[in-house]
């Protein structure tokens, strides 16, 4: 079982910045891929970011904006966001999954809101 916790949402201007935090917790050692996506109200839940053995991939809403990085000592991920747009307001939620000799399971946070408004 592995147990993901995200932090560091809240509300920021337009052009702003914030760090999301994902701890892990558990059987870490069964982790390969680790990601954040989001999702604004009516909206399906779409990818922001995964890192997985240092190959990062990011959604092209958020290139050049948006960085994630990964903590292996602290089984933390984090993702940078900066130049923050009205339209990244969305629950951000982290996720991790398990190699297949694991079971290749996915494990959710319970998200952490990020608001951009003036």
């Amino acid at each position: 079982q592995v147990q993901v916790v995200e932090s560091g949402g809240g509300l920021v201007q337009p052009g702003g910045s914030l760090r999301l935090s994902c701890a892990a917790s558990g059987s870490t050692f069964t982790i390969n891929t680790m990601g954040w996506y989001r999702q604004a109200p009516g909206n399906q839940r779409e990818l922001v970011a995964t890192i997985a053995s240092g190959r990062t991939n990011y959604a092209d809403s958020v290139k050049g904006r948006f960085t994630i990085s990964r903590d292996n000592a602290k089984d933390t991920v984090y993702l940078q966001m900066n130049s923050l747009k009205p339209e990244d307001t969305a629950v951000y939620y982290c996720n991790a999954n398990t190699t297949p000799f694991y079971g290749g399971r996915t494990y959710w946070g319970q998200g952490t809101q990020v608001t951009v408004s003036l």
